[in-house]
């Protein structure tokens, strides 16, 4: 594919996008991926990085290596990733501890909007779409609603095993891989691992998501060149399953002591806003999940505009 630098600039805006998704636990990266279109690109690139690769490295040089990868559109993504989460990080965070409702309005209006992108997609219903639909939608919302576990293991097995489903979680639309390591117990032994610069520990994280993300990736791909249509289903139904998780209005069953020695949600039950408890900020909240729903609705018709 012939790309210009202002195409790579899109890319890595992308990334951008993908990267913010990230740091809020509960909404994927793959997700953006996706309505972005560049998912099945993305899942390609990943893919090439293979025993041929490397051949084609030791025989024809990088130059030949480097666009068999697809490197200019893989770097210029996780360009824009990195740029996110170094920037963005912070005020995300400030976002979720200071105004929760609004963001997760914001964010549940994208991925609500997003479950219409990705339903578009989809060629033929019938009976077995219609099942998977729903096994998907079962699966994800029942995922939501499992209790996160506390784990005080940071054997390297687990921590690799950790960073492989995580990985896998991350780009697939729906649950982020922030929150599959919450849900599994590790996520705060990989950022303690980070304070401390236990590299040891992060190596071993990292190297189960290059594993997972090398062999997740493959089947994803097998998954949309030979059932594409299926696919699409699962994924449509998955995401409206994760719908659960960043509902804007939460009410809190526990609590748990993070690494500050600070109070902090442990475990939640969606509620109807009128029944909150607190100020609900419905006409912001709702005017926020109308500006997610209209830019993905935006997103959608300038791809179809440049096609």
């Amino acid at each position: 594919m012939s790309r210009t630098n202002k195409d790579y600039l899109v890319v890595m805006l992308k990334g951008i996008a993908m990267g913010a998704a990230d740091v809020v636990p509960g909404v994927s990266g793959g997700t953006i991926a996706f309505i972005s279109g560049i998912y099945e690109e993305l899942l390609s690139s990943i893919s090439s990085i293979n025993l041929n690769l490397f051949k084609t490295l030791k025989k024809d040089g990088f130059k030949v290596a480097w666009k068999q990868l697809n490197g200019n559109f893989l770097a210029s993504l996780f360009v824009g990733i990195f740029i996110s989460i170094v920037s963005l990080a912070k005020v995300i965070s400030w976002l979720l501890v200071n105004h929760p409702i609004l963001l997760w309005s914001f964010f549940f209006g994208l991925v609500l909007a997003s479950v219409l992108y990705i339903a578009k997609q989809v060629t033929k219903w019938n009976l077995v779409s219609i099942v998977l639909l729903v096994l998907g939608a079962i699966l994800a919302y029942y995922i939501t609603t499992l209790n996160p576990l506390i784990s005080e293991s940071a054997s390297p097995l687990f921590m690799f095993l950790a960073g492989a489903i995580a990985i896998c979680a991350m780009i697939l639309p729906g649950i982020s891989g922030s929150f599959i390591l919450v849900l599994l117990g590790a996520y705060k032994p990989v950022l303690t691992a980070i304070n401390n610069r236990d590299f040891t520990t992060i190596a071993v994280v990292g190297a189960g998501a290059i594993v997972g993300l090398l062999s997740f990736s493959r089947i994803l791909k097998f998954l949309f060149n030979n059932y594409k249509n299926y696919t699409l289903v699962v994924l449509t139904g998955f995401v409206i399953g994760s719908l659960n998780k960043i509902w804007p209005w939460k009410k809190v069953l526990t609590y748990r002591t993070n690494s500050h020695g600070e109070q902090v949600p442990f475990n939640e039950l969606s509620v109807s806003p009128f029944s909150y408890d607190g100020d609900p900020q419905l006409l912001y909240a709702s005017l926020l999940a109308v500006v997610g729903f209209s830019l993905i609705l935006l997103l959608e018709k300038l791809a179809v505009k440049k096609q």
